[in-house]
């Protein structure tokens, strides 16, 4: 077992305000989070987790050159510091919902928060920018998110852990599934062809800045330009009298403005590709505009192939053929059949709670997610192996209800509390008290996904690309449980005062 040094470092107090009861009731929750971050050891998965990071990396910057690559003190120390400040920070940014811009200027102007994030010296303080705490958030992996989950949920758990006074109960579990939504547009398809106009003339202006330019009748401006007055005479071609046939012709229009933009990107590119020595622009960079190029010509094909089916042969395209967005790729249609959202477009979320509103259990779907009543057997054994505890009790809405979890529920002698599809059965099992308390707490679960998407992570989330949205969904989740066991503990300490 590897023991990992922590030296506490020497912070000013935190400023106490008076006449203030916001203030105070924010400063008293997170001086509680700090004691759950320490007592719990989260800080040390972290610290780990960086220290093997920075060995790793320097271990590659040194490969073949017969220096030492062990880290010396200094880096030894900057990769903790990284490690409490990426976690704290991160907790914290979700906590209050704030962008990264928008945090990085709060956490300059508070005390309060700047000591919770352990940078509060007496010298003057060094404060991070929005680009490194977002760097530093990206290099907590989905993986170490899990195990710190994990470690804070045991830690909630063990009665002999001085995280809560009274341990959490986990043998009543609660599940749902909801779709966050993905940051794009509505997939509408000739706007996609706007979108793949847009993006390559983008990328062609910045390669014509550099001085790199090939013979082109107008400049890029121009033809973003002739796309939207071809998007807005489509917009309103749906008031005229011969709609459909108004559509096709503007189609066409911009079928043949969108091939003219993709043979000058593409001869923009490889002027790029080969003569980037030439200009003032390193390697990565030139790398980062050919893949916006690139991007957009391997997707162009699939956008006017679907386009045209829908708007000049009048067909349908099944959802697996659809592109809905040209940035986003692991996105996907969900149907929910809901009041104002009969239709979704991101990715679905499983979330399974305990009694007390702890997240026990989640997992955000890359694919097309199958029914939730294949997914509840799995969260079942996710559960059992990272909490190592027998639930006794599992709630769901009717969609989680089969014949196969009947089945298991009586092979793993738990108490089914999930809503029968049967109207009959339904009917039936209302007159059973332990389940009519198990659907009634079931319905909470809702609220609970409301609270993590509209007071967390966001919905629809901003993050860009499956991985970042996965990434930042792990850490809105941690969040969420270090707030809920904050209020348990500060609920169970004016308990124990008032037995006092």
């Amino acid at each position: 077992m590897t023991i990992l040094a922590i030296q506490q470092k020497f912070d000013k107090p935190i400023p106490v305000v008076f006449g203030n009861a916001e203030y105070n009731t924010e400063r008293q929750l997170l001086i509680t989070i700090d004691q759950i971050i320490r007592q719990s050891g989260l800080e040390k998965i972290a610290m780990a987790h960086f220290l093997d990071a920075a060995r790793v990396n320097k271990m590659i910057a040194l490969f073949g050159t017969g220096k030492s690559t062990g880290l010396t003190e200094k880096e030894s120390t900057r990769a903790k510091d990284d490690a409490v400040l990426a976690l704290r920070a991160s907790i914290l940014r979700k906590r209050l919902k704030l962008s990264l811009r928008k945090f990085a200027l709060a956490l300059s102007h508070s005390d309060l928060y700047k000591w919770f994030c352990r940078i509060n010296r007496f010298t003057t303080p060094k404060v991070p920018g929005k680009s490194h705490l977002g760097n530093l958030e990206n290099m907590l992996p989905v993986a170490v998110i899990k195990q710190l989950e994990m470690q804070l949920l045991r830690s909630a758990a063990d009665e002999s852990s001085q995280v809560l006074y009274e341990p959490a109960d986990f043998s009543q579990c609660y599940m749902d599934s909801t779709c966050i939504m993905a940051n794009i547009h509505f997939p509408v398809d000739w706007l996609l062809l706007r979108d793949s106009t847009r993006t390559m003339m983008k990328a062609v202006r910045r390669i014509r800045k550099l001085g790199l330019k090939n013979r082109m009748p107008f400049e890029p401006n121009e033809y973003i330009s002739k796309m939207n007055k071809l998007c807005m005479q489509m917009t309103f071609a749906r008031r005229k009298k011969d709609s459909k046939r108004s559509r096709k012709a503007i189609f066409r229009k911009m079928k043949k403005l969108v091939k003219k933009v993709a043979k000058h990107a593409m001869k923009h590119f490889e002027l790029l590709d080969n003569n980037w020595e030439t200009v003032d622009v390193s390697r990565p960079q030139a790398e980062q505009i050919l893949k916006q190029i690139s991007n957009v010509m391997e997707k162009l094909a699939g956008i006017v192939r679907c386009a045209h089916e829908r708007i000049i042969g009048q067909r349908r395209v099944a959802n697996k053929d659809k592109l809905l967005s040209i940035y986003e790729e692991d996105v996907h249609v969900i149907v929910r059949h809901k009041s104002g959202a009969e239709v979704e477009f991101g990715n679905t979320l499983l979330l399974t709670e305990q009694d007390d509103g702890l997240i026990v259990d989640w997992k955000l779907f890359r694919d097309q997610a199958p029914a939730d009543s294949r997914l509840l057997q799995n969260s079942h054994q996710r559960i059992t192996e990272k909490l190592d505890i027998d639930i006794k009790l599992i709630a769901g809405d009717r969609g989680f209800d089969s014949k196969v979890n009947q089945i298991y529920f009586e092979k793993e002698k738990i108490f089914n509390a999930v809503a029968p599809r049967n109207p009959k059965q339904l009917q039936q099992r209302l007159e059973e008290e332990r389940f009519r308390q198990g659907q009634k707490r079931r319905s909470q679960t809702e609220a609970r996904i409301s609270i993590l998407s509209h007071c967390f992570c966001g919905n629809p989330m901003r993050q860009k690309g499956f991985e970042h949205r996965e990434i930042h969904m792990g850490l809105s989740v941690l969040s969420h449980n270090l707030w809920v066991i904050a209020r348990m503990k500060l609920a169970q300490q004016d308990q124990l005062k008032q037995v006092a």
